[in-house]
């Protein structure tokens, strides 16, 4: 793997350099071949807060990590296991689909439930399921009383439609406490 790490408000030291390129080369024990992509690594500080951003393009699948924590060690340490779980996820999926696609069809139908539950241990609880749907109706409205209806709630996000243009658009309070907004681009 080929790095490139990147220091905002830090100055990325040879120790620095040297644990983020250790820890995410441990990464490579889940491929067959070792990937050639470059792994790119961005570092910050804001408000003695450490952030660590890693990104892995790869073919057929784009690894991306981003974790905010006090050390600067420790966020390495839990964007690996991030990047970790991504990588077993994807596993996970694929082999599902290698184990369904080369099923003969004279299989028993026993045997297939057994794989199924067999998978079923193997997956991370991460898998994406939606256990709940809302619907509402959206009130036309500005942005600002879109923001004081958000804080109302308590909600990190607010869907509201605008009053000028009729479009649907999202608030959302941001990680350094400020809002953005979310239109569609049409």
């Amino acid at each position: 793997m080929k790095f490139n790490i990147r220091g905002e408000n830090i100055e990325v030291t040879g120790a620095i350099r040297e644990y983020v390129e250790k820890k995410i080369s441990k990464l490579e024990r889940y491929f067959d071949t070792t990937p050639t992509s470059e792994v790119h690594v961005n570092l910050s500080v804001y408000n003695d807060e450490q952030r660590i951003e890693v990104t892995i393009p790869m073919t057929n699948l784009l690894l991306r990590g981003e974790v905010q924590h006090l050390d600067l060690y420790a966020a390495v340490d839990l964007v690996v296991d991030k990047l970790e779980r991504q990588i077993r996820k994807h596993k996970t999926k694929i082999n599902r689909k290698f184990r369904q696609n080369s099923a003969p069809k004279q299989v028993a139908a026993e045997q297939i439930a057994q794989e199924r539950r067999a998978v079923a241990v193997e997956e991370e609880p991460d898998e994406i399921e939606i256990v709940r749907t809302k619907r509402f109706n959206l009130k036309p409205m500005d942005s600002e009383e879109a923001i004081l209806q958000m804080e109302m709630l308590g909600h990190e996000f607010f869907v509201y439609t605008n009053d000028q243009s009729g479009d649907t658009n999202v608030v959302y309070r941001r990680r350094d406490g400020r809002y953005g907004l979310i239109e569609p681009n049409i």
